[in-house]
């Protein structure tokens, strides 16, 4: 099984999906010492979209199952796997603790999907810091940000 490093972040200006606002996803692929970037922009979109959508386009990526360590600088989505809460979300037909809706529910399942083909491990790195890939993906979103504004 091949063996995969991703480093993914989500981030928008305007964290609000009802007014106009520009979200983007940087995503950074490494193989046996090759790189890939990537980076696509979204419109009318949250910050919690765009990392998982940043997750999933990175899983999406892969031609077949591989063995992934995927860094996020996103607790939600680290400890949402980490802690089984997604095993828990489904079991509850996904919605949460209390009967309480599961915002984002299309995008966790898509994620849950994405995650049982390969053999992913979550590492929770710190946005904004010293991961030189994670700074490369915030970089990389914020020019696709810039260049559509």
């Amino acid at each position: 099984m091949k063996e995969v490093l991703i480093y993914t972040d989500g981030g928008c200006r305007g964290n609000d999906s009802s007014q106009e606002n520009i979200g983007a996803i940087g995503i950074v692929l490494i193989y046996k010492g090759n790189k890939k970037e990537y980076s696509e922009v979204f419109y009318n979109t949250t910050n919690n979209k765009m990392e998982l959508t940043a997750v999933i386009k990175a899983l999406q990526m892969l031609k077949e199952p591989c063995k992934v360590k995927l860094h996020s600088d996103s607790a939600y989505i680290v400890e949402a796997f980490r802690q089984g809460w997604v095993d828990i979300w489904k079991q509850n037909g996904w919605r949460r603790p209390k009967n309480e809706e599961l915002k984002n529910r299309e995008l966790w399942q898509l994620l849950d999907i994405l995650v049982r083909r390969h053999d992913v491990e979550f590492i929770k790195v710190k946005g904004h810091s010293t991961d030189v890939y994670n700074n490369r993906c915030d970089e990389i979103l914020n020019i696709a940000l810039d260049e559509a504004q």
